[in-house]
């Protein structure tokens, strides 16, 4: 394996640390309903942190775009082409979601101070409603992955049950419709519990996909030899 496949295999793990850098630059984003005060003091502000912190976390978007990429390749390569392009395609939603809820926030850092109050606070309630849609192709992520590496070989049927755990609980951030509370659109399970569930997948996932490339190329092998003998 050369060290550009090794880069886009472990970009799982780079992914997570670039998120966690990026959500402590970011800090703690106005609840839903925020008023004006509190907008405008946050967004003006910290504007220079926000446009920091977007930067790292575009890169934490990239980074989790390109192990998708390679763990879909990976899975072509032993045969599980369909699990790949999964991955594939839910990658790409959770990357369009993503980026779009930065460009909302960053919009606001950006004009915090010529900005409609009532615009303003649309725009970052939109934001966290995305955090909460981009949970379905999150979960797409995590089941594709889990299936294929588990069909593949690459993970025990253990890991396999984790993986479909952690898809049931991001996909149960979907029902985070409360008005206030831990269960809210901006509540605890949305800006801890969500995030640290699919950080933790992609970075074991990433983990596995690094240190085991040769049981991947001995399960195409397998395959390919079956067919030939077929």
């Amino acid at each position: 394996m050369n060290s550009f496949e090794t880069v886009f295999r472990t970009a799982g793990i780079q992914a997570a640390i670039l998120f966690v850098v990026g959500a402590i630059l970011f800090g703690s984003q106005p609840h839903v309903g925020a008023s004006a005060r509190s907008l405008a003091s946050f967004y003006d502000g910290n504007s220079t942190r926000i446009f920091i912190a977007t930067v790292v976390l575009g890169f934490s978007v990239l980074s989790l775009v390109w192990f998708s990429q390679a763990l879909s390749t990976a899975l072509a390569d032993a045969g599980k082409g369909g699990w790949g392009r999964a991955q594939t395609a839910a990658s790409a939603m959770v990357g369009a979601l993503y980026f779009l809820h930065l460009t909302l926030t960053a919009t606001l850092a950006y004009t915090a101070g010529s900005l409609d109050a009532r615009l303003a606070s649309g725009l970052n309630d939109f934001s966290w409603v995305l955090l909460v849609l981009a949970l379905f192709p999150a979960a797409m992520v995590v089941m594709s992955g889990s299936f294929g590496l588990w069909r593949a070989g690459v993970i025990s049927t253990n890991w396999f049950r984790a993986g479909v755990t952690a898809m049931a609980l991001l996909l149960l951030g979907t029902t985070t419709w409360f008005g206030s509370g831990f269960w809210a659109v901006d509540g605890g399970y949305i800006r801890v519990v969500a995030p640290v569930v699919f950080l933790v997948w992609i970075t074991v996932a990433s983990g596995f996909l690094a240190r085991r490339p040769s049981l991947l190329t001995t399960v195409s092998t397998r395959d390919r030899t079956a067919v030939a003998t077929a």
